[in-house]
Order: C-alpha cells, then sequence, then structure tokens
C-alpha cells in the first residue's frame, strides 16, 4: 500500500496575532505603506543565505548598486523594519502629528505588526536584521523627491537598541534614522499602500513579486509583463527556469493578495489581474466610516479614560479614522476605548 504524501502547508502563513487591533491602536493599525522606489527596483536579497557580494542593476536608465557588509546584505525579510516605520510615519502625517527621520521601535509591536513570533529568537533575529540594514550601502541614481543622491547611504543611517537589565535582558526598544533617501520619498508622499497579507507570504519572490505587481499594476484592471522583464526586476540571483516554476506555481494556487496571476506558456508573458479589493480600486473617493453600533455601557468607560472629552465627538473621530485606515474592528468596544486613552495621553484635557 502505497504511503500518502505529507500535506502541503496553506499557501499563507497564520496570521499569529488575530487580536492585535486590540492592543496596538496608533501603530499595529497602521494601513502598510511602502515607498515606491524600493517596491520597483531590487535593493534587497531574496535569500535566506547571507549574500556578501556587491549587486548591480540597470534597467531603462535606472541603475543601482548594493554593497552588502559582512553580515550580509539586507533581505526581503529585514525590509519589513523599514515598512513598519514608514507605516507609522503615515499615520501620524494623517493626523497632523511632528514626524522626523527618526522613530522609535517598540519590538514587541514591531514582530506583531509584521506577523512574526515574540520568543527570544525572534527578538534576536530582529537585531541581526538591523546590523544588514545599516551595514548595506547603496549608490543608485533612482531619485526621490526631486533628488540625486549617487553619493553612498545606508538604507538605515543608524539604530540604537535599549534591553532590559542584564546580559539576556529581552529588548525593549530599537531607535533608528532613516536615510535621507527613505524619507525624502516620504515626505514627498512616493508611498502604496499593502495589503496586510503581504506579511502572511511565505517566500520572498512571493513578496517581491507582489510588490512589483502593486506598484505597476497598482489599481488598472490589469497589467502584462513577459516573463523576463519580470525576472529581471525581481533581483532574483536563482536561474530562470527555478523562476519560471515559482511564476507557474504562484498562478496555480491563486493566493497573491490584491491581484490574480495567470501565466501563457507559449508567449512567456505574465497578467496581473486586479482583484478589486484596494479601496481606490473600488473607485471610491474614500473608505466609509465603520457603521457597527457601540454598546451603550462603553461611553461611561471612555469618560473614565478621556476626562473633559465629549465622548460623541472621539467617537466620530475615532469612526473617520477608521475609515481612513480601512480598518474594520473585531472588538469595537474594546478598540473604542484603546483610541480614547490614546487620544488622551496625546491631548491630554481639552482646552
Amino acid at each position: 500500500m502505497e504511503s500518502e504524501a505529507p500535506p502541503r502547508p496553506p499557501a499563507l502563513i497564520p496570521e499569529r496575532h488575530p487580536q492585535h487591533d486590540l492592543f496596538i491602536c496608533d501603530v499595529g493599525d497602521a494601513v502598510l505603506k511602502d515607498v515606491m522606489p524600493q517596491m520597483e527596483h531590487p535593493f534587497y536579497s531574496l535569500s535566506k543565505k547571507p549574500e556578501t557580494s556587491v549587486r548591480r542593476y540597470e534597467h531603462n536608465g535606472n541603475w543601482l548598486e548594493v554593497t552588502p557588509s559582512v553580515k550580509g546584505l539586507a533581505t526581503i525579510y529585514d525590509k519589513d523594519i523599514l515598512i513598519y516605520c514608514i507605516s507609522q510615519i503615515m499615520a501620524k502625517l494623517k493626523l497632523n502629528e511632528p514626524v522626523s527621520q527618526r522613530v522609535r521601535i517598540s519590538s514587541r509591536e514591531l514582530l506583531v505588526f509584521t506577523n512574526r513570533g515574540t520568543a527570544g529568537k525572534d527578538y534576536k533575529a530582529l537585531i541581526e536584521a538591523l546590523d544588514r540594514l545599516e551595514g548595506t550601502r547603496i549608490r543608485t541614481n533612482i531619485v526621490t523627491g526631486n533628488e540625486e543622491q549617487i553619493d553612498g547611504f545606508g538604507l538605515i543611517d543608524a539604530s540604537s537598541i535599549r534591553r532590559s537589565h542584564g546580559l539576556d535582558g529581552r529588548l525593549i526598544y530599537c531607535e533608528i534614522k532613516l536615510s535621507d533617501w527613505v524619507f525624502n520619498a516620504i515626505r514627498h508622499n512616493e508611498v502604496l499602500t499593502l495589503h496586510r497579507d503581504y506579511f502572511r507570504l511565505r517566500k520572498p519572490i512571493e513578496r517581491r513579486i507582489y510588490e512589483l505587481a502593486r506598484k505597476h499594476c497598482g489599481q488598472q484592471a490589469s497589467w502584462k509583463v513577459s516573463l523576463g522583464v519580470l525576472f529581471k526586476k525581481s533581483g532574483s540571483q536563482g536561474t530562470d527556469r527555478r523562476f519560471r516554476f515559482a511564476v507557474k506555481e504562484l498562478a496555480a494556487s491563486d493566493h497573491l493578495p490584491d491581484y490574480m496571476v495567470e501565466f501563457d506558456h507559449e508567449t512567456d508573458m505574465v497578467t496581473f489581474t486586479n482583484r478589486g479589493t484596494m479601496k481606490a480600486a473600488l473607485a471610491a473617493p474614500a473608505a466609509e466610516p465603520w457603521t457597527g453600533a457601540l454598546d451603550g455601557d462603553i461611553y461611561g468607560d471612555a469618560r473614565n479614560v478621556a476626562p473633559g472629552w465629549d465622548v460623541h465627538y472621539l467617537e466620530r473621530e475615532w469612526r473617520n479614522w477608521l475609515g481612513e485606515n480601512e480598518i474594520a474592528p473585531k472588538h469595537a468596544e474594546r478598540h473604542f476605548l484603546k483610541f480614547c486613552q490614546s487620544w488622551f495621553e496625546k491631548r491630554g484635557r481639552p482646552s
């Protein structure tokens, strides 16, 4: 009797923190954002093994030279840290709050936000990622804002780490300084929203293909590209045969967020078709505020955590904030309470 083949793992990584919105109102619920130049061009390694050779990429007049440190080239998983920072900055800009190139990262919030575990090894991996991001050096003629920066720069300029007391103390928070190049892109709104399931994609090549589809297809009905061009823009260091197999597999499984993938074997063309899951693709000028009803008992608790504020005014602000950030809270009362608490911590009593 033939033994059964082991079951294949699900296409997407399970959501490790499905109730994160109960705890991280300001950052954990922020819409995922990435800067467009990093989505279009291959800045990051797609390998899980350290890459230590210099890479150069040229396409349509744009060129990019990436020099890794001895610890290796920054990977597409290391990029999660920058996505977190960019998302946090964009959320603050929406609230007209001041922002700067220096971003303080709560280590646990980052791990939850990026759908990672929170064991000791995950905090250690976070430190290693910061080292690779800071050590990787870039030279490029790709413009962000109105500036071309050909002198060498890092993906982040600096980082500092704070631990609880003791050599084995848990990592509490990090502070990083974004490079001028990245911050210019943010200040000039050269950003795009990513689907939350981006962090659930299992393979580096799937993340990279999603980034390219999101950048080039965007809100159009579809985008068609040759397999050769897609391979080049991916930055994959594997063979074209392995890349072809990855695209075929992605088309068959149909699990890429926001886009369906079709591969024509005869013409070697890949077509991405918009699923209509993005806000703007639904032909709506803005997402509608959440319309569910709150339990009346929650208003008393809201007055306690935000003394002096009109709780119905806070409710309108909260509902508008949910709409702008495309959030449908799973536990609305606790989410609203967290919003009110955060509001009061930032603003104090109304003047």
